[in-house]
């Protein structure tokens, strides 16, 4: 059980242990894949692994694609920030929070649809797609399988949208990268904040929980120097967040969003 590496704590234990539990604390990011295909049977069961996830009122505003053409997906990988892994796996599944299909239904019945045009419904879009996205992830995992969420795919969306042939009112909400992970990556589990940094009972309470944010800080910074990462938890989060210059053109998503057909008042 990967408890320990998951904390990066040797000496915590879990009281309760799975396979579910045990795929599920094994998650680590791929980003050097090998060349065996994903099989049709094995993208059957991810989708249907994703369609049992929740889904909000029973909306399922979601679909996904699975894109498998060198050509493509190198087009994608360089709208995605030049990622060479979306290259090198072999199936890139790209998540799409698509309300086109509800604005179908309402066309084809002579039916309004102005609830679509609010920004509860974009959040419902978003939210259902990423938890059939983890729940695909967790079974390609479970399948022997390793996975890698691309969030730049959001970088240039409506050039994704036009790659993929996106109608109306959908977007790219992000990818994931499937194949067999390259044993030769050098790479682990990586350690995540304390629980008690994030769980609180009955009611929120900051400083015990930011209490944990410096001594997670020197343990990512072990793990990054063990792979030649520089930095800590916070300067991650203090870069990554700086400004608009540090969100790789998607501090433009709203109008992105209002020219895809999402207007989200």
């Amino acid at each position: 059980m990967s408890i320990t590496a998951r904390y990066g704590d040797p000496e915590l234990t879990l009281g309760v242990v799975n396979e579910t539990l045990a795929v599920q604390l094994a998650h680590r990011s791929v980003r050097k894949f090998l060349p065996d295909p994903v099989t049709d049977d094995e993208l059957t069961a991810l989708v249907a692994a994703a369609q049992s996830a929740p889904t909000s009122s029973n909306l399922q505003p979601w679909s996904v694609i699975a894109v498998r053409d060198p050509q493509r997906k190198a087009r994608l990988a360089v709208l995605a920030n030049n990622q060479r892994f979306i290259d090198e796996a072999p199936l890139f599944l790209v998540w799409v929070a698509d309300l086109g299909r509800a604005r179908r239904i309402a066309q084809r019945a002579g039916a309004p649809l102005d609830g679509a045009d609010y920004l509860e419904t974009t959040v419902i879009g978003f939210v259902d797609t990423a938890l059939a996205a983890q729940n695909a992830a967790v079974a390609a995992e479970s399948l022997g399988l390793g996975t890698v969420f691309v969030g730049a795919v959001r970088n240039r969306p409506e050039e994704v949208a036009a790659e993929l042939g996106l109608p109306p009112h959908a977007v790219a909400a992000f990818g994931l990268a499937v194949g067999t992970a390259d044993p030769a990556e050098e790479a682990a589990v990586k350690p995540r904040l304390p629980q008690g940094a994030v769980l609180h009972r009955e009611r929120y309470d900051a400083e015990s929980a930011d209490s944990h944010v410096p001594g997670y800080d020197s343990t990512l910074a072990a793990y990054n120097l063990r792979y030649g990462l520089p930095g800590d938890w916070s300067g991650r989060v203090l870069s990554r967040l700086a400004g608009p210059q540090s969100l790789s053109g998607r501090h433009r998503l709203r109008g992105y969003l209002e020219r895809l057909g999402l207007p989200s008042h």
